[in-house]
């Protein structure tokens, strides 16, 4: 697709409408404590209803001669019913006086415990939609430096996974898909969710994008790639872009668009295939490399004082480059014969071991 075609489009998705919280309650889903459905709710204080009329019955049959009438276990249920409903019909009533103190001291708590269950379970049924207003709000107010993720498909899921390895807390990471089942293991990971289609200025802004530190863009096609990159680029100047494409000869177009940085996911894949009718263990080892949960990872670290001037080739971690004012100088460039204050490498380091520098 066009580039110009790719901009008639991006205007038609621009809604910059402001969105009230509560029409998002179908929209955003931020995980938390595993809750009752309302329906479960409902049966558990009747059961517990049912338990505290019972209970009463046993203690009025106990006492069954301090009744207006003898009564029998039907009639002590029958009396609880609608003693703790406060129906009070006044056929059987307690006449002596052990009877009545019962009554005062253990019935009518009991009676005042019953309606609590009762109205308990409405408020809190009720007001599930309020705390999830005021959830998203609160949300919306303070969520500041996340990363949002466009797509949740193989490289979506793969990206999260490495920035959760990489120590990103799943509460600061924001999933954009419109696909609810996608959305749903999403959640179960402890992911904030949006969902939408992340083409669209709306759905961008309910996911706070213009406060996010990091966009990756991981949908299934290029074209949405590009239209997703100049949507967040101007809505987002200063957030950092990386986005996916399949071709090659689509990458200058995400550049052109904001990225910066382009994944081309099928030349990689491509080299790795070359790689491996030649090469196996390089494969093997450049997929070690890449899996943030075993074996070694590329990691990034601040140099300590001790190693300003010094030759990254002679450091104890082995290093693959420096990073300095924003720039990757490879370790055989000229600008990488010594490390700068303010030098950040590139180095092997092994996973679950902690480095004792940065």
């Amino acid at each position: 697709m066009k580039l110009r075609s790719l901009l008639s489009l991006r205007a038609d998705a621009t809604n910059l409408t402001e969105i009230p919280v509560h029409s998002l309650l179908d929209v955003v889903n931020i995980p938390t404590d595993a809750r009752a459905t309302p329906w479960a709710l409902i049966a558990r204080r009747f059961g517990y209803a049912l338990l505290l009329i019972i209970a009463v019955a046993f203690l009025a049959y106990l006492d069954r001669a301090g009744y207006s009438e003898p009564l029998t276990f039907i009639d002590a249920l029958y009396y609880s019913a609608v003693t703790l409903s406060t129906t009070g019909y006044g056929d059987i009533t307690p006449v002596t006086q052990t009877a009545r103190l019962i009554n005062i001291f253990l019935i009518t708590p009991a009676r005042v415990a019953f309606l609590m269950l009762l109205v308990g379970t409405t408020l809190s049924v009720l007001t599930e939609d309020s705390r999830k207003t005021l959830q998203i709000q609160q949300w919306r107010n303070s969520v500041r430096n996340h990363t949002i993720v466009i797509g949740y498909g193989t490289k979506g899921r793969s990206a999260i996974d490495a920035l959760i390895a990489g120590g990103a807390a799943p509460s600061s990471i924001v999933v954009i898909d419109p696909d609810p089942a996608a959305l749903t293991v999403a959640e179960k990971r402890g992911l904030i969710t949006v969902h939408g289609n992340g083409t669209k200025s709306d759905v961008l802004r309910v996911a706070a994008v213009s406060r996010a530190r990091s966009v990756i863009v991981a949908p299934s096609s290029d074209d949405t790639a590009v239209l997703i990159t100049l949507s967040v680029r101007e809505m987002a100047p200063s957030a950092m872009i990386v986005a996916s494409v399949r071709e090659g000869e689509n990458q200058h177009l995400l550049m052109q668009s904001g990225a910066d940085s382009v994944v081309v996911s099928s030349e990689t894949a491509g080299r790795l295939l070359g790689i491996a009718t030649v090469t196996p263990p390089v494969v093997e080892m450049m997929e070690d490399l890449l899996s943030p949960d075993e074996g070694f990872a590329v990691a990034e670290r601040q140099i300590a004082d001790d190693e300003v001037g010094a030759n990254p080739r002679h450091l104890a971690d082995i290093v693959l480059g420096v990073v300095r004012s924003g720039e990757l100088y490879r370790i055989d460039s000229p600008e990488a014969e010594t490390v700068e204050p303010g030098d950040r490498l590139l180095y092997v380091r092994m996973n679950g071991a902690t480095t004792q520098r940065g």
